[in-house]
């Protein structure tokens, strides 16, 4: 018996489902795999994404994204036998599986091996394709975990191999889980053990502060755009700045738009425009679709090369920014700042995105973030022009009095 249930981050509720999965990209995938007594044998949460670069027809190259994991199945996973190992085997979209190896030594259990496939076939997702057919990307994992334990990493996690990168982050896993019940004890990849097991010191003295960056000049405006097989679908106009702090030093990065390719992809409810360059692996904005009538940036991704040769990726998917109605733009002039994290910002000059309802590769009529201001202004004139008018009817009112006290002194 295989149940498993979606969960959104936590504070928005649960979802339990069997055999059929829905999803969009921001939610975490969650299975309790469940063995014939029907005690959890095999529980897993994890988050993930893939990109995939194909050659086409006339030569060139394309980049699809797939964070979408809507009505997927599990059929296939298996707790494991005296014969078989473990497996999560995943099936989603139009052709894709997405499968998990363990294996069991003495003392300890090993997440083996990951396997994903995919079908250049689907005209759909990989238009114009060269190469039609299945094909499968295999990596050797091998993360060792103790038996009773929990392996836990919520850092970002990649993996590259033959044009597909995989990013994996908030994962949590048990093989062989014993009686029933899911361990409490965490085992932690080496990502997560840097973060939560740092001593901290006491100083003796003032302690320096941390490096502040020269400030840069305001970025160069760039222009974005992502295609589909019907045309312009996604159109972004922004000069980026990255903030990156990474022990205790602080980074500002300016992208150059004339050095920098866009890719990316747009789904009904869901888009991606993914930026990558020299210096940026990708730096992904993701959008979402919420109450049917607006859309508003989800997720951001980046992984970012830094001038001391070290790689810094982080990922939120739990963002509330660029908010607009469906059917037009989100423009905002002035510099805006998304936070990602404490370690990392994106400050926005000249912004303009429309991720969904692009027609003719135009943009459509804007939202202004000075809108958010003037909601503030105009209250605040009101309540002005309301106080005006009270002193002046109190003024009135005491000039009157004082002139009635006057008329009687008078007799």
């Amino acid at each position: 018996m295989v149940c498993f249930r979606l969960s959104p981050v936590p504070g928005s509720g649960l979802l339990m489902l069997c055999l059929v999965l829905g999803a969009v990209s921001s939610y975490a995938l969650e299975l309790n795999l469940t063995n014939s007594e029907k005690a959890t044998c095999l529980y897993a949460k994890w988050q993930m994404n893939f990109t995939i670069r194909y050659e086409t027809t006339n030569n060139s190259h394309k980049t699809v994204s797939i964070s979408d994991f809507g009505a997927a199945t599990y059929n296939g996973s298996f707790c494991g036998d005296d014969h078989n190992d473990p497996q999560i085997v995943m099936q989603f979209g139009s052709g894709f599986s997405w499968i998990v190896n363990f294996a069991k030594e003495s003392s300890s259990y090993l997440i083996n091996s990951i396997s994903f496939s995919y079908n250049t076939s689907d005209t759909t997702t990989f238009p114009d394709a060269k190469k039609k057919g299945v094909l499968t990307v295999n990596d050797s994992v091998g993360f060792q975990v103790p038996l009773n334990d929990i392996f836990r990493c919520n850092s970002l996690s990649t993996l590259e191999k033959d044009n597909v990168v995989q990013h994996y982050w908030d994962v949590h896993v048990q093989a062989f889980v014993q009686n029933g019940t899911v361990s409490t004890k965490e085992f932690l990849c080496d990502k997560d053990k840097t973060l939560t097991t740092t001593v901290p010191v006491i100083p003796t003295s003032v302690p320096s502060p941390t490096t502040t960056p020269t400030p840069k000049e305001k970025p160069e405006t760039g222009s974005y755009s992502v295609t589909s097989s019907n045309g312009t679908c996604l159109l972004a106009n922004m000069g980026l700045q990255l903030n990156i702090t990474q022990d205790k030093v602080a980074s500002v990065i300016n992208i150059n738009p004339n050095t920098t390719n866009a890719t990316g992809n747009c789904h009904s409810k869901t888009a991606l425009l993914r930026l990558s360059g020299s210096n940026i692996k990708y730096l992904d904005f993701v959008f979402a679709v919420k109450n049917d009538n607006r859309f508003y940036l989800k997720e951001v991704n980046v992984s970012v090369y830094l001038v001391n040769g070290s790689v810094f990726s982080i990922a939120n998917n739990n963002l509330s920014y660029w908010d607009a109605p469906l059917g037009s733009s989100y423009m905002c002039n002035k510099e805006q700042t998304v936070s990602v994290s404490g370690a990392f910002q994106i400050n926005t000059f000249n912004l303009r995105v429309q991720p969904f309802s692009v027609m003719e590769g135009k943009y459509s009529t804007a939202q202004d973030c000075s809108a958010d201001d003037d909601n503030f202004i105009v209250p605040i004139a009101v309540g002005a022009a309301l106080a005006g008018v009270l002193i002046l009817v109190l003024l009135a009112y005491f000039i009157g009095l004082k002139r009635h006290h006057a008329g009687y002194e008078q007799f």
